[in-house]
């Protein structure tokens, strides 16, 4: 991978237009059907059970927070991922909360179990939580560096063959002895609730045009890197950061992507 053929990702979304079904949570569902829209994709918003497997059928990928759960929606998101399993159509699935109940443990287990999403993305302590239910969280906060999850991203990869994405100051993506660190991102970010969960959403998009999901989640942290990183430049506080965050998903250009971008990759788990 390089700058360039990450930038090409954010380009082919664009031109795409892929149609992201999420079932998501009740705090980012704006947020993040406002992102991918500005990122160039089409977001759906659908979690009746009723509808989810048809909804399944003509999207190009199928997003799954866990953020908010009740019975009603944990059947439809078994439903929604039994289907995409189906169709062969990608799954990024964002652990939120895991490790803070056994419900939500159980619940993160069922999905995993029932079709390994392509994609996993969490902070560091959801990850090591969805790795070792022993592990207990407060929640979302994550209170773990991003790189002490890495042994347990590593396993991970290893015993469900997921992309393994762990964000924080550093985002690292694994995959198959491959790894990418993303440098970019702002400090600012962490004080807007619902930014990982954009994140994954923003990864669902990219997942839906490009078949490597390792260059798509490394492409699609870059992104969301990058435009974050530029938007805390021209924010006042968390809530122009939000404001400046659309606008540079939309509008970023790959000159502003190359001067900002800051990436490496290794064929090793030893970062």
């Amino acid at each position: 991978m390089t700058k360039e053929s990450l930038y090409d990702l954010v380009e082919k979304v664009r031109a795409g237009n892929p149609l992201v079904h999420n079932i998501t949570n009740y705090v980012v569902m704006n947020n993040t059907a406002n992102a991918l829209l500005a990122a160039g994709a089409s977001p759906v918003m659908a979690h009746a059970s009723e509808e989810v497997e048809s909804m399944v059928s003509i999207a190009q990928a199928l997003v799954v927070n866990i953020g908010t759960l009740d019975a009603h929606w944990v059947a439809s998101m078994k439903k929604a991922v039994k289907k995409a399993g189906e169709l062969k159509k990608p799954v990024v699935l964002d652990p939120v909360g895991a490790g803070a109940t056994a419900f939500r443990n159980q619940v993160l287990a069922e999905l995993i179990g029932i079709q390994a999403p392509d994609v996993l993305r969490g902070n560091s302590s959801e990850i090591m939580a969805a790795h070792d239910q022993s592990k207990t969280t407060r929640g979302v906060d994550s209170s773990d560096a991003a790189g002490s999850a890495l042994e347990a991203a590593r396993s991970l990869n290893q015993s469900i063959g997921s992309v393994i994405c762990v964000s924080g100051a550093t985002d690292y993506i694994l995959d198959k002895g491959r790894i990418a660190l993303i440098h970019n991102g702002d400090a600012l970010m962490a004080k807007v609730t619902g930014m990982g969960c954009t994140s994954t959403a923003i990864i669902g998009a990219f997942t839906g045009v490009h078949d490597d999901h390792f260059e798509a989640t490394t492409a699609a942290m870059a992104f969301m890197g990058v435009a974050g990183q530029l938007a805390a430049k021209e924010a006042n506080g968390p809530g122009t950061l939000q404001l400046q965050l659309l606008d540079k998903l939309y509008d970023l250009t790959r000159e502003e992507f190359m001067d900002m971008i800051e990436f490496e990759t290794h064929h090793s788990f030893v970062a």
